[in-house]
């Protein structure tokens, strides 16, 4: 896999604008990997009160963007996509480019956007992680233009301290955004119905969703250990007339690899359309 995780660490500050689910993940994350530690990440809401639990552990918290950006090398941008000009509109003044670079984590938001909103010769960087850069499990997509090198070298340090990193063309960024944003919820659903399997046939529902995720999580450590394609993995449990390939076969029949399909294709075509770029100024 060309996708690394490492343990590096930063003692550069960060401001994260907008701690909805995703910000806090990643700064709890961030905390847990030990790349910074809590008085280094500064995040923001418009409700601060959603904050209060990160204020405990030690972060400071509130609603004032512009006093985050003071205190900050790098600013990550981490609001909805319908509220990412707003945003820039009001720190832009803030922004100093000698001294920020500008990590992005909104949906549909391209690199060249960006660099409108952004003031210039600002560094800036569009990244997908996932919620999973709580857990130090994130598999986070990457992309800059050529002018933000040391920028994208900074953020690839950041997020190899929450899981995988892989650098890709920023007109992926939208397949990016299904296959590992979303693709969270789309694995997670299949564990749910794994676990449903197992209580059908006769587990308790706690034992069920145990075996259904550790299950689930073996599957992945076996592409990602070795490399191997899932094909190959399959191939090593399925005998001639066995309950796999019974099983297999029948999870085909009900169109089970052509739901996932469709379902990512589907979630990249909403995520295209998440901003309006009429929106930039």
């Amino acid at each position: 896999m060309s996708a690394q995780k490492t343990s590096a660490s930063s003692s550069a500050s960060l401001a994260i604008l907008g701690g909805g689910n995703l910000g806090q993940a990643l700064a709890r994350g961030l905390v847990r990997s030990g790349t910074l530690p809590p008085d280094q990440i500064h995040v923001t809401s418009l409700h601060p009160p959603s904050l209060d639990a990160l204020a405990e552990e030690g972060f400071p918290v509130g609603r004032d963007n512009s006093a985050a950006l003071q205190g900050a090398s790098t600013v990550l941008l981490a609001v909805q996509p319908q509220q990412i000009v707003a945003l820039v509109d009001e720190i832009r003044g803030d922004i100093d480019p000698a001294r920020h670079k500008v990590i992005s984590v909104v949906s549909s938001v391209t690199v060249a956007q960006l660099r409108e909103m952004i003031p210039a010769p600002t560094q800036v960087v569009r990244a997908m992680p996932n919620t999973a850069v709580s857990i130090g499990e994130s598999m986070t997509c990457l992309a800059a233009d050529p002018d933000s090198a040391d920028a994208l070298d900074e953020a690839e340090a950041l997020f190899k301290g929450v899981g995988l990193t892989i650098r890709i063309e920023d007109e992926m960024m939208v397949g990016a955004t299904a296959l590992c944003a979303c693709g969270i919820a789309f694995f997670l659903r299949s564990v749910r119905a794994a676990s449903q399997g197992g209580i059908e046939i006769g587990f308790h529902p706690e034992d069920a969703l145990l075996l259904a995720a550790q299950t689930a999580r073996g599957a992945a450590s076996l592409v990602l250990r070795d490399d191997h394609h899932p094909e190959s993995e399959i191939d090593r449990v399925t005998t001639p007339r066995g309950c796999t390939i019974a099983g297999l076969n029948e999870m085909e029949h009900q169109g089970f690899s052509s739901a996932m399909i469709k379902g990512f294709v589907l979630s990249a075509q909403k995520a295209a359309l998440l901003f309006d770029d009429g929106d930039v100024a």
